[in-house]
């Protein structure tokens, strides 16, 4: 079994419904939920719209990291999921691969890390709870370093 953390977002409709259906359907789909950050409320990040609800989780998977990805677009899509050319939009939900064990993938489609995660507090703050000793693979510092060396501005507020 695989390590992987996920990040969740949503910034439509019942936003804490959205992200507890999400994570209802990742445990029915994609493995076993190991540890669960509390929910962040956070300002849109790349535009201006509604505030999102964030959190992360660390799961366990059998399932490798590009079968993975196709999965989690097809609970976004179950879920009223629409991309539009790949821009920052309003999203009923988001769900990003962070981190799979420590691999390091550069694909067109599918790059872990996840990018930008050094530079974002509504990922940095969920993940501080359940992993702030875990080690970015190519930045070589913790969750709780990196969060500390972050210049983001917007702290997210713990809701939930």
């Amino acid at each position: 079994m695989s390590k992987v953390y996920l990040s969740i977002g949503s910034n439509k409709g019942n936003r804490s419904l959205l992200i507890n259906k999400a994570i209802d359907e990742i445990e029915k789909k994609i493995g076993i939920i190991i540890s669960r950050s509390s929910i962040y409320q956070s300002k849109s990040w790349g535009f201006d719209s509604n505030d999102f609800y964030n959190l992360c989780l660390l799961i366990d998977t059998d399932i490798l990291p590009k079968s993975l990805l196709i999965n989690l677009k097809k609970i976004e899509k179950s879920m009223g999921r629409e991309d539009i050319d790949g821009s920052y939009s309003d999203r009923f939900i988001d769900i990003d691969i962070l981190f799979y064990d420590n691999i390091i993938k550069d694909l067109k489609d599918l790059k872990i890390p996840h990018p930008k995660i050094e530079i974002r507090k509504f990922v940095l703050v969920p993940m501080l709870e359940i992993a702030n000793d875990y080690v970015h693979p190519i930045l070589n510092k913790t969750i709780k370093e990196l969060d500390n060396e972050c210049s983001d501005q917007d702290i997210p507020l713990k809701i939930i």
